[in-house]
C-alpha cells in the first residue's frame, strides 16, 4: 500500500512539474514544503456540508453604528437576528485595500483598522464558520509589492506581468472596457503593466514560482485562522500566455487542483470555492474531475431566474437546470441570486437568446438600474452584468411595475434554495434592499447600487416595523430554518427538473430519507397544475404546513410538497 505521505509528495510534485514545465527544479518543492513546515495539520471531520448549511455574504461593515468596530456590530446584528439561520459568514475582503471595496488589497495578512483586528474575526468565527477571500489575480498598487516593482528591488520586484503594448493581445478576454496595459514609471523606465480590472489592481505573475509560494502560505494562513472556505477571486484569470484568451488555460486549473491538496492537507474539511463569472460549461470545468474546486458558483442561476420571473417563463431555467451534473462526493454549487457584484450576464451565453437577453437588460434599466459593459476582441462593447439589488430587479414584470414585488422575490429565494447545492444569501437580499442611488451619485460606480451600508439602528427600525424588508427578512427566516430540517435539501441530494408548464418552475429533491417535490408559480396569475403519476400522493406542503388537494397556486405561490 502507498505511504499517505509520499504519495501527497509525489502529487504536488507532479502538479507543479505541469505548471512549470522546463523551468520547474526541486527547488520549488522545497520551497512549498518549507511553508507547508509552518502549519500545525487541524484534526477535523471530512465533512464539508449538509443541509443545515446557509451562508451569508456581506461586507465587514455592511452593517454599522457609532463608537463600535464594524466587525463587532456584525458580529452583534447577526447573533441576535439570525443565529438559528446562518452557519457560514462570508465577510468579504476584510483587509486594508486602495479601491473596488476591498479587491484590491494592500496587504494580504492584515486586518483593515477601518473594520477591527483578526481578534474581531475570531470571535465571529466563535460563533459563525468563516468563509475568506483568497484574491489571487491581482493586488493593489499602492501595496509593498507594486511599490518594490517600481523601485525594481525587494520582495514583489518580479512579482507583476510587463507585456510590450505593440503586441496583438486582442484575443484576451475583457471582463472591463478599461485598458488591459497599464504605464507605469519604475527605475527601470515605463513598464506597461497587464491590469485586467484597474489601473489599481494589478495583475500577479504566477509564473514565478516564489509568487505561488507565497500565495500558498497567505491561502494556509487564512486556514489557520478559521475560515472554512475560500474563495478564489478572478482565478479564471490567473495564467496569461499571450496569442490565448487567457482565461481558463491549464496552468490555472493546475493551481486549483495544487490549491486543494495542500489546504485540505492541512484541513480536510476546508472547500475551495472557485468565483469564475463565465458561461455556464466554463464554469463547470472548475470541478475538473473531481479534484479541482469542492464548490462552484451557480452564476448562470440568478440571470436564469430572473428572466423566468420577469417573463413568467420557465422554459429556459428548466432547461438548463435539466443540464446539470449530478453532484456526488466532495463537490457541489454555490447557490445565489445576489452578491456584492451585479447580475453576471455573461454567464446566459448559449442558454438564453440575444434579443431575450437585451430586452431583460433594457427593463432592469427601467427599474432604476444600470449596466457595466466589457470590451471584446472586435473592438465592440457588450452588457458584463447589470447593477441592480435583486429585490428592485423584480419590482415588476416585463408588463411594467406592480403590487407583487414581495412575493415574487420571495419565490425567487424559495426556487434558489431548492436547488441541489448549499444556498447563500447576500446580507441585501435578506434586508430586501431597494436600489442605493445616493451611493452611486457618491462614489460614481454602478457596483454601489448594491452596496448600501446599513446604520444598525435604522435597520432595526425598518425591521420592527411594517415594511416590505420586515416581510422579506422574517418570511426568509423561516423559509431557511424549515429548509435546514429537510434532508431532501443536502446538497448532494439527487435533483431532477420535471416540467409543468411554462409558469411553473418544478423539481424533485430526494434522499435516502425523504422526497420532497418544489412546485413555484412563476407569474401574477392563478396557475393549476398537475404532478406526475409517482408523486400524485404528495400533498402536504411544508411552506404552508397544510395539505393542498387542489392543484392550483396562488400568484407566486411556492410549494415543497412531501
Amino acid at each position: 500500500m502507498a505511504n499517505p505521505k509520499e504519495t501527497f509528495i509525489t502529487t504536488i510534485e507532479s502538479r507543479l512539474r505541469f505548471i512549470y514545465k522546463d523551468s520547474y527544479s526541486d527547488e520549488i518543492l522545497q520551497k512549498l514544503f518549507a511553508v507547508l513546515s509552518k502549519y500545525q495539520a487541524i484534526d477535523n471531520s471530512n465533512l464539508k456540508w449538509d443541509e443545515k448549511d446557509v451562508v451569508l455574504i456581506t461586507y465587514g461593515d455592511s452593517i454599522k453604528t457609532e463608537n463600535e468596530i464594524p466587525l463587532q456590530t456584525l458580529n452583534r446584528f447577526l447573533n441576535k437576528k439570525l443565529k438559528e439561520q446562518l452557519t457560514v459568514v462570508h465577510i468579504l475582503p476584510f483587509f486594508p485595500y486602495s479601491s473596488d471595496d476591498g479587491f484590491s488589497v494592500i496587504d494580504f495578512r492584515k486586518v483593515n483598522p477601518e473594520l477591527g483586528d483578526w481578534s474581531d474575526v475570531a470571535t465571529l468565527n466563535s460563533n459563525f464558520d468563516l468563509m475568506a477571500d483568497l484574491v489571487i489575480n491581482h493586488a493593489s498598487s499602492r501595496g509593498e509589492w507594486f511599490q518594490n516593482f517600481l523601485k525594481q528591488k525587494g520582495v514583489g520586484k518580479d512579482y507583476f506581468i510587463c507585456e510590450d503594448p505593440a503586441k496583438d493581445l486582442s484575443q484576451v478576454t475583457r471582463p472591463r472596457n478599461t485598458p488591459l496595459l497599464t504605464p507605469y514609471e519604475t527605475a527601470e523606465g515605463i513598464k506597461h503593466v497587464w491590469t485586467t480590472f484597474s489601473a489599481d489592481q494589478v495583475d500577479l505573475n504566477f509564473s514565478n514560482p516564489d509568487l505561488l509560494v507565497e500565495m500558498m502560505d497567505i491561502l494556509l494562513a487564512y486556514i489557520s485562522h478559521g475560515a472554512r472556505i475560500i474563495r478564489l477571486d478572478a482565478i479564471a484569470f490567473l495564467w496569461k500566455v499571450v496569442g490565448t484568451t487567457c482565461l481558463h488555460l491549464p496552468e490555472t486549473h493546475e493551481v486549483v487542483k495544487l490549491m486543494r491538496d495542500v489546504a485540505e492537507h492541512v484541513n480536510p474539511a476546508t472547500i475551495i470555492l472557485t468565483e469564475t463569472n463565465v458561461p455556464n460549461k466554463e464554469n463547470l470545468s472548475y470541478f475538473g474531475e473531481g479534484d479541482e474546486a469542492h464548490m462552484v458558483y451557480q452564476f448562470s442561476l440568478p440571470p436564469l431566474l430572473l428572466h423566468a420571473l420577469h417573463t413568467a417563463n420557465s422554459s429556459y431555467l428548466t432547461t438548463w437546470a435539466k443540464s446539470l451534473p449530478s453532484l456526488s462526493g466532495d463537490k457541489t454549487f454555490f447557490n445565489f441570486t445576489a452578491s456584492h457584484d451585479g447580475i453576471g450576464v455573461r454567464p446566459l451565453e448559449g442558454l438564453l437568446p440575444e434579443e431575450e437577453k437585451n430586452t431583460l437588460v433594457e427593463n432592469m434599466k427601467g427599474f432604476g438600474g444600470f449596466v457595466n459593459y466589457k470590451s471584446n476582441p472586435d473592438g465592440s462593447q457588450s452588457p458584463y452584468e447589470l447593477n441592480i439589488t435583486y429585490f428592485d430587479a423584480l419590482k415588476g414584470t416585463a408588463n411594467g411595475e406592480d403590487r407583487f414585488q414581495v412575493e415574487r422575490f420571495l419565490a425567487s429565494q424559495t426556487v434558489m434554495m431548492s436547488f441541489a447545492g448549499v444556498p447563500a444569501f447576500y446580507i441585501h437580499s435578506l434586508t430586501a434592499t431597494p436600489n442605493y442611488h445616493e451611493g452611486v451619485a457618491v462614489t460614481k460606480h454602478n457596483r454601489t447600487i448594491n452596496r448600501r451600508k446599513w446604520q444598525l439602528n435604522e435597520l432595526e427600525e425598518i425591521l420592527n416595523t411594517e415594511t416590505p424588508q420586515q416581510k422579506v427578512f422574517t418570511s426568509l427566516q423561516k423559509l431557511i430554518t424549515l429548509r435546514k430540517k429537510q434532508a431532501a435539501f443536502h446538497p448532494n441530494a439527487k435533483q431532477e427538473i420535471i416540467d409543468l408548464g411554462k409558469e411553473v418552475f418544478a423539481m424533485v429533491r430526494r434522499s435516502p430519507e425523504q422526497t420532497i417535490v418544489v412546485v413555484v408559480n412563476l407569474s401574477a396569475s392563478k396557475t393549476a397544475f398537475e404532478l406526475p403519476a409517482d408523486l400524485t400522493e404528495l400533498n402536504h406542503d411544508l411552506i404552508s404546513d397544510s395539505k393542498i388537494n387542489k392543484r392550483e397556486l396562488k400568484a407566486y405561490q411556492c410549494c415543497w410538497f412531501t
